[in-house]
């Protein structure tokens, strides 16, 4: 507040359904480097035992001759990596994943990028001051290959007024 002495209070959240586009591109930074580290303790946590994974001999044997990251640690990563800018407070519920491809592997040091597009959206028949919000998430490794790709549907809130105001470009807020 000028004037005041006062600091105004900004908390980081995600966008409500009113505010996501369809069409809009979400680029998340930062990246996140995949590591030895993340592949052993996720396969581990998840009980993902293929030797893909794991056994850095036997991989060796293999098409790409080395471990290769678990696909739902980078499908994971990627969803993750979307929730401070575009869900953090703003989501109800998750309600699917489809349409999921890893065209192309995650080696153990390799970047992971994420962006997220809105595809759709439509308020909810059934909950008001809800909307059904589909998304893509597409990650890509540092030379923009693409890694993989999931079209995530979700169910969001509406803005209650005072969010809508407070980020209306001539309030002078921050969303």
């Amino acid at each position: 507040m000028e004037g005041t002495g006062e600091a105004r209070e900004v908390v980081q959240r995600g966008l409500y359904y009113d505010e996501l586009e369809v069409g809009a591109r979400y680029l998340h930074r930062p990246g996140r480097t995949a590591t030895e580290a993340d592949n052993v303790l996720f396969s581990s946590l998840t009980m993902n035992t293929q030797a893909l994974h794991l056994d850095a001999a036997f991989s060796e044997t293999q098409p790409f001759g080395q471990r290769l990251m678990n696909s739902m640690w980078t499908l994971s990563t990627m969803v993750g990596a979307s929730v401070s800018q575009i869900t953090q407070g703003t989501l109800v519920a998750q309600l699917g994943l489809s349409d999921i491809a890893f065209p192309a592997p995650v080696l153990h040091g390799d970047t992971l990028y994420t962006e997220t597009e809105i595809l759709d959206k439509r308020p909810s028949s059934s909950r008001p001051g809800q909307g059904i919000v589909t998304m893509r998430h597409i990650g890509r490794n540092q030379q923009g290959v693409v890694v993989a790709t999931a079209t995530r549907t979700a169910l969001m809130w509406f803005a209650p007024d005072d969010a809508v105001r407070d980020a209306a470009p001539d309030a002078g807020g921050t969303p």
